[in-house]
């Protein structure tokens, strides 16, 4: 970047021109001993010193050091997008628990308590919240900016949990303990109303949204049973969905964002993008899931995925024969973490 700072756009060659928060953090998830200690402090810096004057958290900042804290750089949306705090922490996060550095966490602590404070959530419920009443109040969950989604929102509300409990060991290590406490007493109050909420007993997943965009959201569910938000009949009842359903939610081992045959209320084009292609970035959480009623089946779509990269590449995503940026980042990294977390999974069972 113009002041030195190492920047890893979401896809290797022309294809962006910033340096996204949410890609990056989903490689530091996948793959953190790819990057050296001082790129990951430098990048952390980056982001943690963009946190707006109100604590809003950033989408993207470009190569000379702007930030832009809506999706289409800048475009999309009356305000920040929904989930540009929760990646400012999962980059914090991991690397403060890389590099142990502790200059750098007494640096960002009180800026990320501020972004998280910043987060727009619904004061009743306490998920993460789009306002319905405005024609267009903010871009969710990034991997679904086109979306418009209104109401409380599951994706951001997952990305709430697992930033509440980040926070909260972060603010441990700094010994804050009131503080850590009191963002990890967050997160069990938030995942509560994620599993009240959202929930559909009668199919066995989650919905996306409470009032638009309010389809069975495949990648939350995943999600939400790879976080532990999901309980235990949740969870089997989502895995069993998976299995059921799979040839209509999966291709090559990458996967839709909803049901077969379903598309979005309001977004981009079917058959395309994010309303209808098929994307690696949550196959490790959808195999983490599709374990508990079939392992054999997990284990195929990690080798149908791994085979279909080794034949065109890590695209961004895939339906039929069209495949979308090749060299994508948050494809070849985040499926990582979800599937050593299954794996590990299967060693402790193995162990009892």
């Amino acid at each position: 970047m113009k002041d030195g700072t190492a920047a890893f756009p979401p896809q290797v060659g022309i294809g962006y021109d910033a340096f996204w928060l949410r890609d990056y953090e989903y490689t530091l998830e996948g793959s953190i001993a790819s990057y050296s200690d001082k790129e990951l402090t430098d990048a952390c810096r980056l982001f943690v010193q963009s946190v707006r004057s109100d604590g809003a958290g950033v989408d993207c900042v470009k190569f000379d050091g702007t930030p832009i804290y809506k999706p289409g750089y800048g475009s999309m949306g009356e305000n920040p997008v929904a989930d540009g705090s929760q990646f400012t922490v999962g980059v914090a996060f991991h690397t403060y628990r890389k590099t142990k550095d502790a200059t750098l966490l007494s640096e960002m602590l009180t800026p990320l308590v501020k972004t998280m404070t910043a987060v727009p959530r619904n004061t009743s419920t306490g998920l993460v919240h789009i306002d319905p009443t405005q024609s267009w109040d903010r871009c969710p969950y990034g991997f679904t900016d086109t979306i418009r989604k209104q109401g409380d929102e599951l994706f951001c509300s997952l990305l709430y949990v697992q930033a509440c409990r980040q926070l909260s060991d972060l603010l441990h290590a700094g010994q804050r303990e009131d503080e850590a406490c009191k963002w990890k007493e967050e997160a069990s109050r938030v995942a509560a109303s994620v599993r009240k909420v959202f929930w559909d007993a009668d199919t066995g997943l989650f919905r996306a949204a409470t009032v638009k965009c309010r389809e069975h959201d495949i990648w939350g569910s995943a999600f939400a049973v790879f976080l532990g938000v999901a309980d235990t009949a949740q969870s089997q009842a989502i895995a069993r969905y998976f299995k059921t359903h799979y040839d209509q939610i999966v291709q090559q081992g990458q996967i839709r964002h909803l049901p077969g045959g379903v598309f979005w209320e309001q977004g981009c084009a079917r058959d395309e993008y994010q309303n209808g292609a098929y994307w690696a970035t949550p196959a490790g959480w959808f195999v983490y899931t599709l374990d508990l009623a079939d392992p054999m089946l997990a284990n195929r779509t990690i080798l149908d995925l791994v085979n279909d990269f080794k034949k065109h590449g890590a695209c961004e995503w895939i339906i039929g024969e069209r495949r979308q940026l090749p060299n994508y980042l948050a494809s070849a990294g985040l499926p990582l973490d979800g599937i050593r977390a299954m794996l590990e999974r299967r060693k402790k069972a193995q162990h009892r």
